[in-house]
């Protein structure tokens, strides 16, 4: 319910103009921490908490998690349908802001049966511009992870790479012309690894179909690997395997196979991965563990963690990357900050990329990390 009531009073013009000043210099900041114009600002959501309205001027783009592929279409189930509506109605308060559905996310599948014949791939595209219609949303993200691969326990196919450009090539022109009738321009992004990861995606024919390209650059330690190491890092530590991945090596990976460099969105982390029983050399830092500990959100990593309960907060300097180091529980934590985020952002402005997205929105209630984004990119 709306608790403001339209009262009639007749204000004194002293008070008027203080009233019309004071307006004028709330737009003044809204102007000044709106995403530069040369990139892309973009979070996912999996919801809305009014305490966050006071980011919508901040953000381009926010990408609602997450529809599912059943039985070969794209739909919402109620749940996440009810979390979407209070997404989408922000739109009416900031006409600039864009709300993206995503479709997929870890260990979600269907997308290897849909894109296994023309017929699956024209269900999964019309079903997914209809989606969009019908949910007032303005493009469709593509979370498939990955193509190829089966690591998170989704069906995969060796011809997944060659299906997965057909589908999007499927999706783009369902999205063309649903967007021809309703007299605008549907985006079409992907979420996308790097490494080995990217090896089912054909980059270079799927660029031609999509608007962006979302780098999940973050997790890149994580439950499945052998050893802990910046799980977010801009570049290799002096300790990092040759194979290491990192941020600036997705970047040049995706140069090299013909991605434009303002098509590349980096992602930042909002959180924390932890590592326990781990091997107490270089302070935790590439070193073997015990036990996967799980996940932090930023808010709770500052509050609970940094330079508190025994954790010292480290920095690499030739990452560009921080990391938490408790030698008395041998317990390593991994994260974004930002002074790693205003990095991400320099590179980003250095390459001439695309911008920067981070995961998720409700892990920065204060704004901290968002702001440095803003900042960085100024």
């Amino acid at each position: 319910m709306n608790r403001i009531r339209c009262i009639h009073v007749s204000f004194p013009r002293i008070a008027l103009a203080a009233m019309l000043l004071g307006a004028m210099s709330i737009g003044g900041a809204w102007a000044a921490d709106a995403p530069p114009a040369h990139y892309r600002v973009i979070g996912y959501a999996t919801g809305w908490d009014p305490v966050q309205d006071k980011d919508l001027h901040k953000i381009d783009t926010l990408i609602f998690a997450f529809a599912k592929v059943d039985s070969g279409r794209v739909v919402l189930t109620e749940k996440a349908a009810r979390r979407l509506k209070p997404v989408v109605a922000l739109k009416a308060r900031n006409p600039k802001l864009k709300v993206d559905i995503s479709v997929g996310g870890w260990a979600a599948g269907g997308f290897s049966e849909a894109a296994s014949t023309a017929a699956g791939r024209k269900a999964f595209a019309d079903s997914a511009a209809q989606m969009l219609v019908a949910r007032e949303a303005d493009g469709l993200n593509i979370d498939w992870e990955y193509p190829g691969h089966n690591e998170s326990g989704i069906a995969s196919s060796p011809n997944d790479r060659g299906n997965f450009t057909l589908l999007l090539k499927a999706v783009r022109a369902s999205l063309d012309a649903i967007g021809a009738e309703h007299h605008r321009h549907y985006t079409l992004s992907i979420a996308v690894a790097d490494g080995a990861f990217v090896s089912g995606v054909d980059l270079a024919a799927v660029d031609r179909y999509v608007d962006w390209f979302n780098m999940m650059t973050y997790d890149f330690c994580n439950s499945m690997t052998p050893d802990t190491c910046n799980h977010t890092g801009l570049h290799a530590a002096k300790l990092a395997p040759a194979d290491a991945r990192t941020t600036g090596r997705a970047v040049r990976q995706f140069l090299a196979a013909g991605v434009p460099a303002g098509k590349l969105v980096i992602g930042a982390a909002f959180y924390a991965r932890v590592f326990g029983g781990v091997d107490p050399a270089h302070d935790g830092l590439y070193q073997p563990y015990k036990k996967f500990v799980g996940e932090i959100p930023w808010p709770k990593l500052k509050s609970d963690f940094i330079g508190k309960q025994g954790y010292v907060r480290h920095w690499d300097a030739q990452a560009d990357a921080p990391w938490l180091w408790n030698a008395g529980t041998h317990t390593f934590i991994t994260y974004d900050d930002p002074e790693s985020i205003a990095a991400k952002a320099a590179f980003v402005k250095a390459h001439h990329l695309g911008g920067i997205m981070y995961w998720e929105q409700t892990l920065d209630p204060d704004d901290e990390l968002l702001d440095a984004i803003l900042r960085g990119l100024k």
